[in-house]
């Protein structure tokens, strides 16, 4: 015979699933934090949708905090934000679809060139697309804003120095097609945080920006750094200062402590006592040395817990740290709570901003052998978002 559960054992059988929350007023804080350091424009990146925040809510709290311009990886990424009603200037600059000129357009969205051929193209893509469009009396025949990008150390885009007299020609002779709005770089070595391992980008962006205002280019927003180079190098800020990974409490340099803007919690879904000699996990690498309990977590590297651990790492349940045991498995990770029973359904906090018992984003990293962004950018979809 079946047994009837009653409605309380039927709640007791749901969980509270696996949860990555995104903290606002973080960001807000980060936001201001970086403005008492800068006096050039804040861009809020919102790349790899907000850092695997949200692109919406993470985009939302820094302009509101006062970013001026929002930063994206593709155009296509623009219709979200101008859909929740944000109306700053941006900028799209890696285009790994190419770029889609009439998306450009219509989203008002800004796009980094940086070599002759890239340039050429979108010239020819503009020209027919303005075409058709007056042909059907749909637009007024603007120019794509572009912000040339200058390769300034990294050889990982940006046109060579040695061709961007012919990058600056080009634009000159496409005036009625394409408004240079910008010119761009990027610091190769930001992290250190010294004015001398930044110096030879500054010089090399500096005479970018020159040579295309003897073009008759100018005025032009000029920038350079993203957040190390910002919170470390003054030099770097020039008129804009493109903040991603700060937006979200990283600072790569590591000479600044920001706010963390990310909470991942996940809920007790078994928990059993061994004895001293159990083996633990897949090939029964970790061997318990006492009688203990462990529990299990239902989140794994399919989640984007890293696989590969230090014995160091942990989670907080009840403010207190509990070491992970066993090999990382897709869909759970089990730790060792000692003589504390934990009842199903008890939340543990993976990483946040809390202190105390509560790991954060940047132990996950030294644990991992990684850096904080791919801790953030990995948390699958399987885990469920939330705002605070």
């Amino acid at each position: 015979m079946t047994a009837v559960l009653d409605r309380s054992t039927r709640a007791l059988s749901r969980l509270a699933p696996p949860t990555l929350t995104t903290l606002p007023h973080a960001v807000a804080a980060n936001v201001a934090e970086v403005r008492r350091r800068t006096a050039a424009t804040v861009m809020a990146v919102v790349k790899a949708d907000g850092y695997g925040l949200g692109a919406v809510p993470v985009a939302r709290a820094a302009v509101d905090a006062g970013a001026g311009w929002l930063g994206l990886t593709d155009i296509a990424d623009a219709a979200a934000l101008r859909d929740a009603g944000l109306r700053v200037p941006m900028l799209a600059w890696l285009h790994p679809a190419g770029i889609d000129v009439r998306a450009a357009r219509r989203s008002a969205v800004d796009v980094a060139v940086g070599s002759v051929d890239e340039l050429r193209r979108l010239i020819a893509d503009v020209e027919a697309d303005v075409e058709a469009d007056v042909e059907a009396d749909d637009v007024d025949g603007a120019p794509v804003r572009v912000h040339l990008n200058l390769d300034t150390g990294m050889a990982r885009g940006g046109c060579p120095i040695d061709e961007w007299s012919a990058l600056l020609r080009v634009a000159r002779g496409a005036r009625d097609t394409v408004e240079v709005r910008g010119i761009m770089g990027h610091l190769p070595r930001a992290e250190e945080g010294t004015p001398e391992a930044n110096a030879a980008a500054v010089q090399r962006l500096r005479r970018g920006r020159d040579a295309a205002l003897r073009d008759g280019l100018g005025p032009v927003i000029v920038h350079l750094a993203a957040t190390a180079g910002t919170l470390a190098d003054p030099a770097t800020h020039f008129d804009l200062v493109r903040i991603g990974a700060g937006l979200v409490g990283i600072d790569p340099s590591e000479t600044v402590a920001l706010a963390g803007a990310a909470r991942l919690t996940a809920a007790v879904v078994h928990t059993a006592r061994v004895r001293a000699g159990t083996p633990v996990g897949y090939g029964g690498g970790h061997v318990m040395e006492r009688t203990t309990h462990l529990s299990v977590l239902g989140l794994g590297y399919a989640d984007g817990i890293p696989r590969e651990l230090s014995p160091a790492a942990s989670v907080e349940i009840g403010g207190r740290r509990h070491p992970i045991v066993g090999r990382v498995s897709m869909d759970q990770i089990v730790v060792d709570t000692g003589d504390e029973v934990v009842p199903r359904g008890t939340i543990a906090t993976v990483f946040g901003p809390d202190g105390g018992g509560v790991p954060s984003v940047q132990e996950w990293a030294r644990w991992a052998g990684t850096i904080p962004h791919t801790i953030l950018t990995g948390i699958g979809p399987r885990v469920r978002r939330s705002v605070a």
